[in-house]
């Protein structure tokens, strides 16, 4: 990798801790607190959020009627994403310490909290869940498989391609033969400590 990628790279990495941080920041100002698992807000915000939910009946006929017709389209999702879950979920638990790859903490992708929200009413919390599994899960996917590829693969593609995830950048440059082999235990070494 030439210093110049190296560079923007690690101005990348920058970036990215100084907007996670920002995030946070801004998550810390509106009044809540992480407890464990729960989420809790001062009790005036619990009160203002309970007044802005929308009742049931005025949400039914409010909502938009193409999304009540597409619902089951979208709900029968759950039974290939559930079997995705196990099924990632085993081959990881199988592989990985086989491997020497650091586990991917399911936890860490999959969280739901947004059925705390005071604002939405029941369904819209049921949506709030599967959204948050689904979304959850395919980045949990994402990353088993990213570590996977950087185990087995780690080289770029001759094309431009779309979606890498974050440990693309740092593969092999496509046709870069010198030292492949001492350069790909590299990365399977570096990838039991990562998390």
């Amino acid at each position: 990798m030439n210093d110049r990628i190296q560079q923007l790279l690690s101005r990348m990495t920058a970036l990215d801790d100084e907007l996670r941080e920002a995030l946070h920041e801004q998550e810390t100002s509106m009044l809540f607190e992480i407890k464990g698992k729960r989420v809790e807000f001062e009790h005036s915000v619990r009160q203002a959020h309970r007044r802005l939910r929308s009742r049931f009946f005025h949400w039914l006929i409010t909502y938009r009627p193409q999304n009540l017709l597409t619902g089951p389209v979208i709900y029968s999702m759950i039974v290939p994403l559930a079997v995705l879950d196990l099924f990632v979920t085993i081959y990881q638990a199988v592989c990985f310490p086989i491997y020497g790859i650091a586990k991917v903490q399911r936890a860490s992708y999959i969280v739901m909290d947004r059925q705390q929200l005071e604002y939405l009413n029941f369904i819209e919390k049921f949506h709030c869940s599967y959204c948050a599994y689904a979304s959850g899960l395919i980045a949990y996917v994402h990353e088993i498989v990213a570590r996977t590829e950087e185990y087995f693969c780690p080289i770029k593609h001759a094309r431009r391609i779309l979606g890498t995830h974050s440990h693309y950048p740092r593969f092999l440059d496509y046709g870069d033969a010198e030292d492949y082999e001492a350069r790909l235990e590299a990365f399977r070494v570096a990838l039991g400590h990562r998390n």
